[in-house]
This record gives structure tokens, C-alpha cells and sequence, in this order.
């Protein structure tokens, strides 16, 4: 059984927005069936994986005017009741920046059962039932006690940003176990897990519940996740999982809350290499704060340290509190910095260059995570896909794919398999990343390299292509005043460093990239 908040379905979750869902009311009992639907309710949508969206949601009535709100976030909702006609609005906010969408739910209430159907983004429609609650069977749980804060010894992993594939940006709640066999096929058939390419992560809703020891339990999606991650290995790739500190995940599905060491304990005897860890409900449970989160994050990691199984730490907790400055005291191997990323320039654009205040924080085993990358999903063009894939190298950031790996375009291999590119953020040293000139819309880059090497990189932010360009004498990491030798690595060719200057022309929202080193 789970539930979802559906507060974060108009807010800030892009697992919401991909798992929108019914609000529905439903068939009243006998004793209950009046015409007033003043109360508390509670609503169950089968998915179909096993599963169901549970919300819960509180209604008064006033003659045919209904107001009220949805439940764990008060979403303000109004309505009227016209016959047996039916419907409902979510109340936009009248203050603040929240661009919260309006979401309409329309049925009839006959013979002592309301149906509604709720309108969802791009024309989808669903609907069903719902029955009456409490008040107290309609809050989260209680808190319970964090662990005293200490210092989580290092887990030894990931020394270099770790490279895979997630399934979320493409599949969301559609990833099956085939999806993710074929997947990993791909991964070795492409030529990725020969580049580093070697983490098959499953996302949000694999799990069903719990069984009568309180063990995690797989939807049917899912039905044997053990004979799953050995078929990964047998292709030698490593497998990766998804779960909660909260009791349930963005996507409402059964989470980790009181039953850490549990859960760990099961991926580890299912053979799991990675777990993201993702906030999600525990932030209705746990006020935010520094303390709070890296409890949460440290109870997991402790619980993981005692398997005895290697599996890497994932924090996913959208960057609050800064866990750049605790995510290796919970034995974090890498935390999210941003919110979760979207396939469109402006988000990645913003994402990306956001980092540039936190580069220093990266080290090896420890890395900072601006979110998945989006190459090949179709929202962007080539020239910002390749800086995309430059910007999150030169980061030093986790290159976890997010796209079919199955159906990938010469384009897109391009991009994902340009080994020279993905030697920058497997670069051993993982020195910080930092701006060397901003001139209008052309942001330089540099980065050293442990062979002494430079990376620099012109980013074109602007929407129209223009010429950028940087003296050779004004190179830093102590290369100015050598005989240079430098080379593009998106068009893999020598770059001619006689002259005095380097220039070139980038693309809109493109990026040229070079690798330069003393002769």
C-alpha cells in the first residue's frame, strides 16, 4: 500500500508530473450515504504494477458549494455540487512565486457514490473512487529519533564521478525488468561499459510493500530482483536501486522510514552496487535542517557500512542544507546539489553553470550531483547536448545517462561516447573547475588536468552564434609562455597555436572545447 503526495504533482516534483494520478471520491458505505460530503477522505487507484496511489483529502460542503484542500501540503481546493453534477479546481496561490497549475476534477455523485475524473497534463484523464477516513489516518507518521551525528567512515568507492544509465528520465513509472535487461544488452553491444559506462540504476517504483517480516518486497513489474542483478553482472555491469527515508517515495511507493537496516540487508543479498536515496516524504515528517537531513541520510549509511556489501551512496535531496559541506560524513559517495533537471535548455543551462560556486568541494569519491543527464531524450539540440556533456565533465559530475540506450542515434552516440570528453571527468586529480573571462553571452571555462594539461572551454549562452576567443599568454595553470599544443575535442583535430591568439566561432548555446598542454 502507498501513498502520494499529490501537492507535488502542480509544484516542484517532476516524478509527480510524470505520475499524475486520480484525485477520486468514491462509493460512500451504506450507513454513510448522505448528500453531504463534508469529511475527511481517502483515495486508492490501482496502477497496475500491484500497486495503488493512495491520497488523502478533506472536503466541507455548503449547500451546492464545496471547498477544501488536499492533504499533507493544504492545496486549497472549491468546487460546486449542481444535481448530481460535480466539480472541482485546485486554488492557484494568490502571493509567492509558485506557478502552481489548476487542476479540474469532474463526476457525478449518484446514489450515495461520487466518480470523479481528474484532468491531468496532456489531455490524460483518470478516474475512480475513494472512501471516507479520519482525520488521524490521514497524517503522516510520527517522527522518530535520529542517530546521534557522527562521522560515517569512507565506503572506499566511486573514485572517479561513477558512469551508468537511470531509468527515470525516459521511463519514469513504465520501467519494467525487461526494460532493464535489454538496457544493460545495449550498454555492452553499444561499446559504453568498455568507456566506463557500467551502472544500471533502476529508479521510483519498483517496490510493492512489505511482507509479514517487514521486508521489502518487488511490484510485478519487478518480479525477482535478485535473478535481475545477476543477469546485470553476468553482462559486467554493476546494478543500482531506488528508495526513501521517508515511508513513502516522490512517486508514493513504498519507502525506507524504520526499516533501514532492513532494506539494506535485502539489496545487499540481492547483490545491489548503488542506492539513491531520495528525500521525498521524509520532509513532511522532519522539519529541514542540516541536522535533520544528514541524520536521515547517516541512518542509511551506517545501515549500508554494516553489510558488508560495497554499494555506492547516492544523496538525493535537491542540494538543501548544502551536503556538499556533510554528504561524506554519512559516507555519501554523491549528493544532489539542484533540483531534479528537465530536458530543455534553460534548465540545464542553469543547472550546470550553478555549479561553478560549489567545484571545490569535489574530490575523489565524493562528488557533487547537478541531477541525470538528458543527451539523446529529445529536448535539445545537438549543440546543447554537447555542452551538456562538456559542462557536466568539466564538473566533475556523475555521467548517469538518461535515455533509451536501446534506440540511440549516431548523434547521441557521438555525444555519450566521446571518450576524449569523458576523460576530463574521469580525470583522476578532480581539480575544480573555475571561470577564466565572461564576455556578453560566452562564458570561458578552465580546468587542470592531472597530466598538467588545461581544459578550457567556450560556452556560447547566448541564443545567436558568436566569435569568443582568449590570448595564448593569458592561459592559466601555468601553460602561459610555452610551445603549446592544443586540440578540439568535439571535432577531434589539432587546433593551430601559432599566433598569438586562439579564436573560434560557437554555435547558439554550443561550446567549443580544447585540451592544451606544453610541447
Amino acid at each position: 500500500m502507498r501513498s502520494i503526495d499529490i501537492g507535488r504533482s502542480w509544484t516542484t516534483s517532476k516524478r509527480a508530473l510524470c505520475f499524475s494520478f486520480a484525485l477520486l471520491l468514491g462509493a460512500v458505505p451504506h450507513a454513510l450515504a448522505q448528500s453531504d460530503l463534508s469529511g475527511y477522505w481517502d483515495l486508492k487507484v490501482p496502477v497496475g504494477d500491484g500497486t495503488f496511489q493512495e491520497t488523502f483529502f478533506e472536503l466541507q460542503q455548503n449547500s451546492g458549494t464545496i471547498a477544501g484542500k488536499l492533504l499533507r501540503r493544504d492545496i486549497p481546493i472549491q468546487g460546486t455540487l449542481t444535481g448530481s453534477t460535480i466539480h472541482l479546481a485546485t486554488v492557484p496561490p494568490t502571493t509567492g512565486t509558485n506557478n502552481r497549475h489548476i487542476t479540474a476534477y469532474d463526476g457525478t455523485y449518484e446514489n450515495g457514490k461520487l466518480t470523479l475524473e481528474m484532468h491531468i497534463q496532456h489531455g490524460q484523464l483518470a478516474k475512480g473512487e475513494a472512501e471516507r477516513t479520519t482525520k488521524d489516518a490521514t497524517m503522516p507518521p510520527a517522527p522518530l529519533p535520529l542517530p546521534t551525528l557522527r562521522d560515517l567512515p569512507d565506503n572506499g568507492l566511486v573514485r572517479t564521478p561513477p558512469m551508468g544509465w537511470n531509468s527515470w528520465n525516459k521511463f519514469a513509472g513504465k520501467i519494467t525488468d525487461a526494460d532493464v535487461r535489454s538496457m544493460a544488452d545495449a550498454m555492452v553491444s553499444s561499446g559504453m561499459s568498455k568507456l566506463g559506462y557500467v551502472y544500471i540504476n533502476i529508479d521510483d517504483t519498483w517496490e510493492l510493500g512489505r511482507d509479514a517480516s517487514g521486508n521489502i518486497t518487488t511490484n510485478n513489474k519487478f518480479p525477482d530482483m535478485k535473478a535481475l542483478a545477476d543477469y546485470v553482472h553476468s553482462k559486467g555491469l554493476k546494478i543500482g536501486i531506488y528508495s526513501s527515508p521517508g515511508p513513502k517515495t516522490c512517486a508514493g511507493y513504498e519507502g525506507s522510514f524504520a526499516h533501514e537496516e532492513k532494506d539494506a540487508k535485502t539489496y545487499a543479498a540481492w547483490g545491489i552496487d548503488y542506492l539513491k536515496y531520495d528525500l521525498c516524504s521524509a520532509g513532511d515528517i522532519y522539519p529541514s535542517s542540516e541536522a535533520n537531513q544528514r541524520g536521515l541520510y547517516q541512518k542509511m549509511g551506517d545501515a549500508l557500512e554494516h553489510t558488508g556489501r560495497p554499494i555506492v551512496f547516492s544523496l538525493c535531496q535537491y542540494g538543501q542544507n548544502a551536503p556538499w559541506k556533510w554528504g561524506a560524513k554519512v559516507s555519501g559517495n554523491l549528493w544532489r546539489t539542484t533540483g531534479d533537471i528537465s530536458d530543455n535548455w534553460k534548465s540545464m543551462d542553469t543547472i550546470g553553470f550553478s555549479q561553478l560556486a560549489i567545484a571545490s568541494y569535489t574530490r575523489p569519491g565524493h562528488w557533487n550531483d547537478p541531477d541525470m543527464l538528458e543527451v539523446g531524450n529529445g529536448g535539445m539540440t545537438a549543440d546543447e547536448y554537447r555542452t551538456h556533456m562538456s559542462l557536466w565533465s568539466l564538473l566533475s559530475a556523475p555521467l548517469i545517462a538518461g535515455n533509451d540506450l536501446r534506440t540511440m542515434t549516431d548523434e547521441t552516440t557521438s555525444i555519450l561516447m566521446n571518450q576524449e570528453v569523458i576523460a576530463i571527468d574521469q580525470d583522476p586529480a578532480a581539480k575544480p573547475t573555475q571561470e577564466l573571462t565572461k564576455d556578453g553571452s560566452v562564458e570561458i571555462l578552465w580546468r587542470t588536468m592531472q597530466d598538467g594539461s588545461i581544459i578550457v572551454g567556450f560556452f556560447n549562452r547566448g541564443d545567436q552564434a558568436t566569435d569568443a576567443g582568449v590570448q595564448w599568454s593569458a592561459l592559466p595553470g601555468g601553460i602561459a609562455g610555452k610551445k603549446l599544443k592544443a586540440r578540439d575535442l568535439w571535432k577531434h583535430e589539432a587546433v593551430p597555436t601559432t599566433g598569438d591568439r586562439f579564436n573560434a566561432n560557437v554555435p547558439a548555446h554550443g561550446v567549443v572545447l580544447l585540451r592544451i598542454s606544453g610541447r
